[in-house]
């Protein structure tokens, strides 16, 4: 029983690796069988399937982000801006130790699967939709309470400005990896925060108008 455990694990573990430096379409079953030291029989004993593989691999990939970063720094205490400021710190230690053991900036997997297989694969493209709209109610949490709070405007909408926050992530994910440079997703990353700043900053103004 701790063998077949150990299989299934090893061969999610070597999809999220070489589909993750590579491509799904460039990764071939005897190859993921070959990385993980997993016959190929046991492949389809645990998978039927390459996309089969891939769900869960990309249920481990979100389960782990979660676990690690995301709920560690959204559960926490921080001010709304710090929050955004530390996932973005994360986001660039994460691709600066990826370049190191790689050579490349990888970017986020679960955006790189989204851009090479939302037009091929309706299943995949909907387990990404789910992950996606899970991200996003992070971010739309933080920016309810910070609507409560008043800190920011209550003419914010925290479903359209999460969604924009996620998309200026990814953006600044494929910059990342386009340029090969972490230090881009530290950079640009400023950005995302500076937003919230102004927004901020307006909402203060505002308060002060009204009390005026």
């Amino acid at each position: 029983m701790g063998r077949t455990s150990t299989a299934k694990e090893k061969l999610i573990q070597s999809a999220i690796e070489l589909i993750g430096t590579r491509s799904y379409n460039a990764v071939g079953v005897q190859e993921l069988c070959d990385h993980s030291g997993v016959k190929k029989g046991s492949f389809y004993h645990f998978f039927p399937s390459k996309r089969d593989l891939t769900l869960e691999a990309l249920d481990t990939m979100w389960n782990k982000f979660k676990e690690l970063i995301l709920d560690p720094i959204f559960n926490s205490d921080m001010s709304p801006v710090d929050k955004f400021s530390s996932l973005i710190k994360r986001s660039y230690e994460h691709q600066s130790s990826t370049k190191d053991c790689t050579g490349c900036v990888t970017g986020c997997g679960i955006g790189n699967l989204a851009l090479e297989l939302s037009t091929q694969d309706e299943i995949i493209r909907q387990k990404i939709e789910q992950i996606f709209e899970e991200w996003t109610q992070y971010f739309e949490d933080v920016i309810v309470d910070a609507i409560n709070d008043g800190d920011l405007s209550v003419d914010t909408d925290p479903r359209s400005t999460s969604q924009a926050i996620l998309a200026y992530m990814e953006g600044v994910s494929l910059m990342g990896k386009a340029f090969n440079d972490p230090g881009m997703i530290s950079r640009l990353g400023e950005g995302m925060a500076q937003i919230c700043i102004s927004k901020i900053k307006t909402a203060a103004g505002e308060q002060v108008q009204r009390l005026a």
